[in-house]
């Protein structure tokens, strides 16, 4: 929890209890449904909260945005940023339901009321949203295929609307087809830690 309080100072008192909340919930669920790497537990806060937290190092998402996070899995980046930006509306989708499940049982119990959840493709997904977040769930050529149907036109934000994702490792074939639109930052740029050193957001306005 130190590292969230370290790079976001000034979290209400309600978002510390709710940051806080989070380790106890997901290794409760974890021991039930398995999420999060067992050995990766102890490392909830940086590998998994932190991280998704980059995505609010890039952009600070105005009241009313719309977000789907695409392959949530136990609510990854969907719950940290529901909680860091409590005036935008975050819809999580996953295709496996028991993942879905400890995500939305780990929101009610953190008391987010700013988040929904889907057990469904992305592809059967008919919605619009200003953003479309994920966290290393395809390669960019086919994620962007999928979601572009499902961008907004009108923009709300700093950033045009698009593709936020997180990602590692080498990434220059993968975004060789959109060299001239996206924009890349790295994760050690915002925080020091070793962990993020190969880290990376992509950003992809569609």
């Amino acid at each position: 929890m130190e590292c969230i309080k370290k790079y976001f100072p000034d979290l209400s008192e309600q978002q510390e209890k709710q940051f806080s909340s989070l380790f106890d919930l997901y290794s409760d669920w974890n021991s039930k449904i398995n999420v999060i790497s067992r050995k990766d537990i102890q490392n909830l806060y940086l590998h998994h909260v932190l991280h998704s937290l980059g995505i609010a190092r890039l952009i600070k998402f105005r009241k009313g945005t719309q977000v789907m996070d695409v392959g949530t899995g136990g609510g990854f980046p969907g719950i940290p940023l529901a909680i860091m930006f409590p005036e935008v509306q975050f819809h999580l989708l996953d295709s496996i339901n028991k993942k879905i499940k400890v995500a939305a049982e780990v929101a009610k119990e953190t008391g987010l009321e700013n988040v929904t959840f889907a057990h469904s493709r992305m592809e059967d997904e008919k919605r619009k949203f200003d953003f479309v977040v994920s966290r290393a769930v395809m390669p960019l050529n086919e994620l962007e295929k999928i979601v572009k149907k499902n961008i907004a036109r009108e923009q709300k934000n700093a950033l045009p609307n698009g593709l936020i994702c997180l990602k590692g490792g080498e990434l220059q074939q993968e975004i060789k087809p959109f060299r001239n639109k996206v924009m890349i930052a790295e994760l050690s740029e915002f925080f020091q830690e070793e962990f993020f050193k190969t880290k990376k957001i992509i950003y992809l306005p569609l």
